[in-house]
């Protein structure tokens, strides 16, 4: 199921809007790639925080 900035799973709820944004579409892309939800989402998770991380 793709996730969007309305729709997203509870474990992302306490993340910055932008580091939630970007974990969603990390996320959504894994699932497009076969990856199953319980995956997607921590791996979409920790990328998304090392993205900010990054930016700083």
């Amino acid at each position: 199921m793709p996730w969007n900035s309305k729709n997203y799973p509870t474990s992302m709820k306490n993340l910055s809007t932008e580091v939630r944004n970007k974990a969603i579409e990390i996320a959504n892309a894994l699932l497009k790639e076969g990856y199953k939800e319980d995956r997607a989402i921590p791996i979409g998770i920790k990328q998304a925080e090392r993205w900010a991380e990054d930016k700083k």
